[in-house]
């Protein structure tokens, strides 16, 4: 299990993220308005969103519940991330 800690202005964020290899297969990078921001993959996405079908009917595994609680913070990661990067851009 992976662990990163972010400091925020109030408390550290710990993030843990589990399976460790959706760091190494679920990330992109994009480029938009020269900026980047850190992405899901297509397969990634594509396995959020059908994790998330299945909690909605509450037909998941117990494996599945950890996939997508990983996933999720993983989200969580890319979102304050992504927004550090908008609110530190130089738009010279």
């Amino acid at each position: 299990m992976d662990t990163i800690e972010t400091p925020t202005h109030s408390q550290p964020m710990q993030v843990l993220i589990n399976p460790p290899n959706l760091i190494e297969t679920g990330i992109t990078v994009e480029t938009q308005d020269n900026l980047r921001f850190f992405k899901f993959t297509e397969p990634l996405q594509n396995r959020l969103e059908e994790l998330l079908d299945k909690n909605a009917t509450a037909t998941l595994t117990e494996d599945e519940q950890t996939e997508l609680d990983a996933i999720g913070e993983l989200d969580r990661l890319f979102t304050y991330l992504n927004s550090l990067l908008i609110a530190n851009h130089d738009p010279q």
